[in-house]
């Protein structure tokens, strides 16, 4: 079985980045493509290439060689750019189709349930999933494309991420059990949760939503996750806790020190420009 799979999930609107206010740093060109892209399409870098080239390099250098993307059905820029190859890596499409009685897509556990529906050969594999619009680097992809565990994600030490502090404090948690298993993901945590969760020399771990899932384990949790009541969306990372709290020993926590470059607003353009140059 061919375990070197990628999933990026890469079906997202947008609406913080288009919504967001424009710095006065920002320049026409990345003006341009953040009011007109989806964010993982913003060309960036020496190369002004788009964002989700630089991370497909990355995988590509980390050994992967089977990649599905999920996108949205209105979009044709990612697969007019990518087609079915890039640099040897052969690429898959799903399509994140609006759930009925909704506005928009459904969250990112319902982009990955669709695209894992749309590929039944996967079944029984192994995989890596992301989000596209964070630069993991070639270091983590390889590490969970090669790792032995049943499934696993990755732990960051969130003193090591270079967001603002109120960015930071935002981002779930990791409740993990003494031998280094997630027991939970905890979303928005309060300041009494984080403490709670600190080690002994008071790191932190964050989840940056990168794991390493199995097929047929995950599937259910996907069908499962609830829906949150105003957003209107199933996340990921409830539905890789739930699958933990039902599976203690199956989701092994990595910890690692460094920043990931995420593009979430425009105020993050320029330093992810400047970063890629």
């Amino acid at each position: 079985m061919n375990n070197a799979k990628l999933v990026i999930l890469a079906a997202g609107l947008a609406s913080r980045m288009k919504k967001s206010v424009s710095p006065a740093e920002l320049n026409q060109s990345h003006l341009h493509d953040a009011r007109s892209k989806t964010k993982s399409m913003i060309g960036l870098g020496a190369d002004n290439k788009p964002f989700l080239a630089y991370l497909l390099d990355n995988a590509i250098a980390a050994g992967y060689s089977d990649l599905l993307l999920v996108i949205n059905s209105n979009d044709t820029s990612i697969r007019d750019y990518f087609k079915e190859y890039y640099n040897g890596l052969t690429i898959e499409y799903a399509y994140q189709m609006v759930r009925e009685g909704l506005e928009k897509p459904a969250g990112t556990a319902d982009a990955l349930l669709q695209g894992l529906l749309a590929v039944p050969e996967w079944k029984g594999s192994t995989f890596t999933v992301c989000n596209s619009d964070n630069l993991y680097s070639r270091d983590v992809l390889e590490i969970l494309l090669n790792i032995n565990t049943g499934s696993a994600l990755i732990d960051y030490d969130r003193s090591a991420l270079e967001f603002e502090k109120e960015r930071v404090e935002a981002f779930a948690v990791i409740r993990k059990s003494d031998d280094g298993y997630v027991t939970e993901i905890v979303e928005k945590p309060d300041k009494e949760e984080v403490e709670r969760i600190k080690d002994s020399q008071g790191r932190v771990g964050v989840s940056m939503n990168i794991y390493r899932l199995r097929y047929d384990v995950i599937l259910p949790f996907l069908v499962s996750a609830p829906m949150h009541p105003v957003r209107k969306e199933k996340d990921l990372p409830v539905a890789v806790s739930n699958m933990a709290t039902h599976f203690p020993k199956e989701v092994m926590a990595i910890p690692r020190s460094e920043h990931v470059p995420d593009l979430t607003s425009k105020s993050d353009i320029a330093q992810v420009h400047r970063y890629l140059s």
